[in-house]
């Protein structure tokens, strides 16, 4: 029998109703009764509202008991969940809304000043339960005829018309099932979820996982340092970011005068959506007292593809060996050289469906025998283990070498007073420049030269930063994810 998401949610009602499943930062606190009661509660307003199967339903959204709600309730009559982060502009969720035609939009106004300014555009009204407050308004539309579909997560494009990738019930409980596994979560697990579950790894790795678990997650709708210091030393026993996060982290505490998190409870770490380098690895492990885990995934793939599984200590930077039940093989030789580079492609449980109603854009990256074909570059050493390089558009080729954005990343965040750097390639005069953009805590602490020096004895000179742009902040997602499409517009003025 074929499970859907909400059956896990069935499951822990089951065993163990009155343990703490959800809370925010608004003070709502459920059980996993008491969730399973407030998504029966919004049910009951979308059927009113005449929303049916296979409708899709909008849930414009930063982190909240709510949401989570919502979502279920969506599983559970069958309709398509569109999560979208409540802080993208007026016309990034007016393309979203063209596309996806919702029957109903949601909106987390308790905890969203972004959530209300769309609320206030849209006309919703307040709608209040045992999940809090939310606004809502109701469309009138069609449902599709996709078949299976749980979710709709549209990626993050530079240009062109959006992509809302379709996740099956099969590809939400998989991913799911997999991430809780991979941690080894139990009921007694307290999780920090601070990732967005607008994002696949919010959604899948975190909240479906915890659930699958039985375990308790305590959501925060925005990554605020402070906040995510206190929490991790207060209960919290597993928290997955991405490297951005675990920078800011340890240099707040760095800022207190602090080494070391001090959890008495913090069993894993993990770290996902950009590659790690050695020293980085070593001061954060140190710093958390645990192994850091990394791993590999897009929301094509359901967040997981690959995962590390290692002790404290280790040196291994890899993105770890194919999770269960998926297949990685590299397709390609794009150095030429016969070293195993080439294209990333995975098969298996954790393949979208495709891009809803853009069987073209399917098409180029989903083959005849089921591989997806990621856009990465990649090699797998002899141990099985899968390294990633870096995406195959930000390849830069400079001078006739390619150079890896991930590799010169590195050589810059090994300066201790670097908080984190993004690389990219620009254009001029036929070639390519290497430039680096590089964020510091305080811009008084370092010189451009004093890096350069630092890097030079890193890098050989074709892969060392034509410029190199010191700055306070990097444009970046609600994950914390760097927004290297941005960079240049950003830093235009600074650029020679």
């Amino acid at each position: 029998m074929n499970r859907r998401v909400q059956d896990y949610l069935s499951d822990q009602v089951a065993a163990r109703p009155d343990v703490k499943a959800v809370s925010d930062s608004v003070g709502v606190h459920l059980t996993y009764a008491g969730l399973d009661r407030a998504s029966d509660e919004i049910v009951a307003l979308l059927s009113k509202a005449g929303v049916q199967a296979a409708d899709r339903v909008l849930l414009l959204s930063e982190n909240c008991v709510a949401a989570v709600a919502v979502l279920f309730a969506c599983w559970k009559m069958g309709a398509r969940a569109v999560p979208v982060n409540a802080r993208q502009t007026e016309t990034e969720v007016n393309r979203v809304i063209q596309h996806a035609k919702p029957a109903a939009v949601f909106l987390t106004t308790s905890v969203s000043q972004d959530a209300q300014t769309h609320a206030a555009r849209l006309a919703a009204h307040a709608v209040n339960g045992s999940y809090g407050s939310l606004h809502f308004v109701a469309f009138e539309t069609a449902p599709d005829d996709e078949g299976d579909v749980a979710v709709l997560l549209y990626t993050t494009g530079t240009t062109g018309d959006p992509k809302g990738v379709m996740l099956t019930h099969a590809n939400v409980c998989f991913g799911g099932m997999t991430s809780a596994n991979l941690r080894k979560m139990t009921g007694d697990d307290v999780i920090y979820g601070v990732l967005p579950m607008t994002h696949v790894f919010g959604l899948c790795s975190v909240v479906v996982a915890a659930i699958y678990a039985g375990a308790t997650v305590r959501l925060a709708p925005r990554f605020e340092v402070g906040k995510l210091y206190k929490a991790l030393r207060e209960g919290v026993t597993l928290f997955s970011a991405v490297p951005q996060m675990h920078a800011l982290l340890m240099q707040f505490a760095k800022e207190q005068g602090l080494t070391a998190l001090g959890s008495d409870t913090l069993r894993y770490v993990s770290s996902g959506a950009a590659p790690l380098d050695p020293t980085w690895k070593r001061e954060a492990e140190g710093f958390y007292g645990v192994a850091i885990q990394n791993g590999y995934g897009m929301t094509e793939t359901t967040a997981g593809t690959s995962a590390t599984n290692n002790a404290i200590g280790n040196p291994d930077t890899s993105v770890g060996p194919a999770l269960p039940g998926i297949e990685i093989k590299i397709d390609g030789d794009v150095s030429g050289g016969g070293n195993g580079l080439g294209e990333v492609i995975t098969r298996g449980p954790h393949i979208m469906k495709g891009y809803y109603k853009n069987p073209e854009e399917t098409a180029k990256v989903l083959d005849a025998e089921g591989w997806m074909h990621t856009g990465d570059l990649g090699q797998i050493d002899k141990g099985g283990l899968l390294h990633i390089l870096g995406r195959s558009k930000e390849l830069i080729i400079h001078g006739g070498f390619n150079v890896f954005p991930p590799e010169v990343e590195a050589a810059l965040n090994d300066h201790p007073m670097v908080v984190q750097a993004a690389v990219i390639g620009r254009q001029k005069d036929g070639d390519e420049e290497v430039i680096a953009f590089v964020q510091l805590a305080n811009l008084d602490d370092l010189s451009t030269e004093e890096l350069r020096g630092f890097v030079a004895q890193r890098l050989v000179g074709y892969k060392r930063p034509k410029q190199i742009i010191l700055v306070q902040a990097l444009p970046a997602a609600p994950t914390g994810k760097i927004l290297k499409h941005k960079l240049l517009a950003t830093f235009a003025d600074q650029l020679d």
